[in-house]
Formats: C-alpha cells, structure tokens, sequence
C-alpha cells in the first residue's frame, strides 16, 4: 500500500473555491457545512484562495458569510492571482525559423542556446503568424524569452530581424511580457498606432477600427502614431526607437487609443486582474449590465444572445465564469438573477425575465 498522499494542483484547488463560491451563494445544506470546514482544515491555500475567488464576487455577500466562518487569512499585499489553467489548444498558422538574435561581439559565438540548438547568429530570426479562433486562447514562448498570449479571435503577425522585434496585431488581443533588450525594443503596431518597451508587460486590444484599449501591468510604453499605413505588410514596416517625448503609459494605467481625448487613467489591481482573467480561460464580470457582459461574452461563442425584455439589459453581473461555458452562463443568469433562456438554434439563445 502506497503512503504517498497527492497534493492538489493549483488548478484544482481554484476549481473547487469556485465551485464552494457558487454553493456558498445559493446557500449550504448541513451536509455541505461540514464538508466545506473539513475542505478549509485541510490545506491553509484553501482558504487564502477562497478569498482571493470571493473579491472577484462583489455582487454576492460571499465575504461577509465568510467571515462569519472563520477569519479572513492574512495575504501578502502583491499576491495575484497564479496562471494556473495553463494554454488551451489553440489554431496555430505559422512559419517560424526558430532561433536567437545575435548579442554582440563574442556573445554571439558563446550563447550557450545558440549552440544548443546549433543556430548561428545569421539565423537567428522569427518570421511568422499566431493565430486564435473564436473561444480559444494561447501562448507561446518566443526565442528571446518575450511571453505572448493570444485571446479569442485574435492573429498577430510577428516578424525578428537583426534590427527589431516587431508585433502587428490584425485582430483581437493579445499580452505581453517583454524580455528586456535595450538594444532592441519590442513593437506592436495596431492600426495607426505603435506601442514600444524594451522590457515590461503590457496588454493590446483591437475595440474597433479606429481605437485600441492599452493596459500596462510592469514597467512603462511608449506610443506614438504610425507615419505610414501599409497594415498588412509587415515586410514594409520599420520601426524607430521612440523618442522620450512620446505619450507614456505606465503600471497600473490604461489608455483607449485612438480615442478623441486618449487620456491616460489609473487602474486598480482588482480591475486589471479581472479585465486580464482571460489568460486563465475565464471571464470576470464586477458589476457590468447584461448587455456589456453578452457583448464581451460573444467574443468568445459564435451564439448568439437575443434580450427580449428590455428591463434586464441592465441588470448588474457579477462572477466568474469560464469563457466559452454558454450552458453554466446560462445557469447562473437563471438561478441567481432570474433570466429565463430560451434555445432557439443551436446558435441562437433568448433572454428574458423570470
């Protein structure tokens, strides 16, 4: 008989506060009580992220039947919420020569990935197209360390040379982490706009022909306005260091570009966490009417959603769900805010009030 006791995983341990989180809402039967004490004596992680899962809930009273439980954990001010889900398969259409860019003098020759992977300097350039369909979500690690992710929907052309790192976004959403190279500044171009760091996290969003959401969570960007228009051909675009006089955008700061004032604004944590879930495979909604939770939703299903009664499209949501999970959607929308649905199609759902 083996004494080796498996550990829950990250993921699961957020799986099952989500899941007391609902229960919790709809209130415990006796039997669930003295399950959900032995599951929070079980591992002190338990309860640290119960809470964290809890803040996400601002419309139910989670936390305060909580504290009636026991004692909120004591959480050390920086913790954020884990990338726990790991990347979802997603469409990949790409052409890529895997490989480094050169470092300079004999860096070059002593790189210890470079010769690893027996790639000469010469080589070392990306060429090549990310792509997403509608519901998934990925990542990649690039050569040089930089994290991409891509949301739903979402294709990015990227292209390394030996005097850029160079980003266009054509559609959807993308983060990144930047591996810091002072010598060479990572670009994203999206419509009219460039956004530049040499090493910091950042987060663009196409909203619509003409405007597009900056979000920073490390460091600081620069943005200036495109001199030439060719958006489809990466081979014709060259990027400069922007100069220090550029729009700057800082950690914890979000600017729709694009927009007629584009001011600069700061954002709380909480926000960001929950307007960024999508990297774990969730959606966070903290009080938004229907109607923008169904727009932001439909990113990530081809249904469509059809509000029949006029008086609930600004009812306020409030949760967690899983991004594509149009059934558990649906559940919770009929049993903790009495929105009725109706399947009409396959791809088509109407709302009503209950």
């Amino acid at each position: 008989m083996s004494n080796i006791i498996e550990l829950p995983s990250k993921e699961q341990i957020y799986d099952q506060a989500s899941n007391w989180i609902a229960k919790l809402d709809r209130g415990l039967t006796t039997a669930e009580q003295k399950i959900f004490q032995q599951w929070l004596q079980q591992n002190n992680e338990h309860r640290i992220v119960l809470f964290e899962m809890a803040e996400l809930w601002d419309k139910m009273d989670t936390l305060a039947r909580l504290a009636d439980l026991f004692q909120p954990p004591v959480v050390q001010k920086n913790r954020r919420l884990p990338y726990f889900y790991g990347a979802a398969a997603a469409s990949f259409v790409f052409a890529i020569l895997i490989g480094l860019w050169s470092f300079g003098g004999s860096q070059q020759d002593n790189h210890p990935i470079l010769a690893l992977l027996n790639i000469t300097p010469s080589e070392a350039l990306i060429d090549g197209i990310y792509e997403t369909a509608i519901g998934e979500h990925s990542s990649v690690i690039l050569p040089d360390g930089s994290q991409l992710a891509l949301n739903t929907n979402s294709r990015v052309k990227v292209k390394y040379t030996v005097e850029q790192r160079l980003f266009l976004l054509e559609q959807g959403e993308i983060n990144i982490k930047v591996a810091h190279n002072k010598s060479r500044p990572l670009s994203v171009v999206a419509r009219d706009k460039i956004v530049q760091a040499v090493g910091t996290a950042f987060n663009v969003r196409i909203q619509n022909d003409s405007e597009i959401e900056l979000i920073v969570t490390d460091g600081k960007v620069l943005v200036a306005k495109r001199e030439s228009q060719q958006q489809n051909n990466i081979e014709q675009i060259k990027t400069k260091r922007l100069s220090e006089n550029s729009m700057a955008v800082s950690k914890g700061e979000k600017v729709m570009l694009g927009s007629k004032l584009e001011n600069i604004a700061k954002v709380a944590e909480a926000d960001i966490i929950a307007e960024l879930s999508w990297r774990q495979g969730n959606l966070v909604f903290r009080g938004e009417t229907l109607e923008q939770a169904l727009t932001e939703i439909s990113r990530y299903t081809s249904i469509e959603f059809e509000v029949l009664d006029d008086s609930i499209k600004h009812e306020r949501i409030a949760g967690l769900f899983k991004a594509g999970d149009v059934n558990g959607l649906l559940q919770t929308l009929d049993q903790n805010f009495n929105i009725r649905n109706e399947r009409v199609s396959n791809n088509k759902v109407r709302l009503s009030a209950r």
